[in-house]
């Protein structure tokens, strides 16, 4: 049954119940009752008849009952009848507005500074977590290097033919000295002139082996730690995510959940690989629930939307997840601002 010939099922009553139970719901995150209802329904009727109603919703598919005698929640099936037929998207508060801008209004040279602030600002103005898909940068190389910041950890510098920087921190093996971390350098800058990132580690998985004799081994576990970096093990640079707290806040009371979606949030190489599947369509999508195979097992839901670059191809995503009763009609707007007033500035940018 089609969505279209659920909601043509429903009269006045019915849809008006139905709504009211699911804006109460995303709220105040608790089951609505009967007695609830019958002092917001526009129509005064009975709590018996409302009860009736409700019944008939649940044989519907469109409302759960956790506990006898304990209201109504709206089901995932309710819940999407809800975001695609019947919810009132608002406008961008002028407030939330104003925080978006703010961290795109300088001119920071660094994308994936700037992007930070847009992912900090949306999981601040949303209350939930926040997910920044950077683009992937293309301009061919112009340097690499690598520094020491500790015995176990290294910073990755990528300086690109169009000035963009990118700076990645790693584990590098044990035992790494300058001398090693400048022979890599050197190694990896005779590779990469006048290659894009993605040519390079297809260059270097050809030549590593063939020209391992020019480096010592230390310099060679060093090249190979890098084209691990690049291949996205662990984590992929390329994603942000900010605001993991919010969710503690906004879902105490269902810790098992919560730990399950930080479990998810720290793969990830699976996010980016799910976000990139968004790139087949423009604008605003949301999954609730199981929906998304990513994090079906938490119950959340993901808004997300991808931004566009000079050319009008997409390039990245920003999103915000949190529990399946987010304010869908505030947050819809706002990921949709945020991605293409990211696009606008990305646009601007040389390259």
């Amino acid at each position: 049954m089609t969505q279209e010939s659920v909601l043509s099922e429903l009269n006045d009553r019915s849809r008006e119940v139905f709504r009211r139970v699911v804006e109460t719901y995303l709220e105040t995150g608790e089951p609505v009752g009967s007695r609830t209802l019958t002092r917001a329904l526009s129509e005064k009727v009975s709590a018996a008849t409302i009860r009736n109603v409700m019944q008939d919703l649940e044989f519907m598919g469109l409302l759960d009952s956790p506990h006898i005698s304990a209201g109504r929640l709206p089901s995932q099936l309710g819940l999407r009848l809800f975001v695609d037929g019947m919810m009132e998207v608002d406008a961008v508060a002028p407030t939330d507005r104003a925080a978006i801008d703010q961290t795109l209004g300088n001119d920071d040279p660094d994308t994936g500074l700037l992007l930070d602030r847009v992912s900090t600002a949306l999981s601040s103005i949303t209350r939930g977590a926040s997910l920044v898909l950077m683009p992937k940068h293309e301009a061919p190389i112009r340097h690499i290097e690598f520094v020491s910041l500790a015995t176990d950890r290294a910073l990755v510098v990528l300086v690109f033919a169009d000035g963009h920087v990118e700076n990645r921190i790693f584990t590098p093996p044990p035992g790494q000295t300058p001398s090693s971390m400048r022979e890599a350098g050197n190694f990896l800058n005779a590779m990469a002139e006048g290659r894009t990132l993605a040519e390079l580690r297809t260059h270097l998985g050809q030549q590593i082996a063939a020209r391992r004799r020019e480096l010592d081994v230390l310099a060679a576990e060093l090249v190979q730690s890098g084209l691990a970096l690049w291949d996205g093990e662990n984590t992929d640079p390329r994603l942000i995510v900010r605001g993991r707290a919010n969710l503690l806040d906004r879902e105490a009371a269902d810790l098992d959940r919560i730990r399950v979606l930080f479990d998810d949030l720290e793969r990830k190489r699976d996010i980016v690989e799910f976000l990139e599947l968004t790139e087949s369509g423009d604008g605003v999508r949301i999954f609730i629930g199981s929906e998304n195979k990513l994090f079906s097992l938490s119950g959340s839901a993901l808004v997300v939307s991808p931004y566009m670059n000079a050319d009008r191809k997409i390039v990245g995503a920003v999103g915000v997840i949190g529990p399946t009763r987010l304010n869908y009609g505030r947050i819809v707007p706002i990921v949709d601002y945020t991605a293409q007033l990211v696009g606008r500035v990305l646009s601007g940018r040389k390259g």
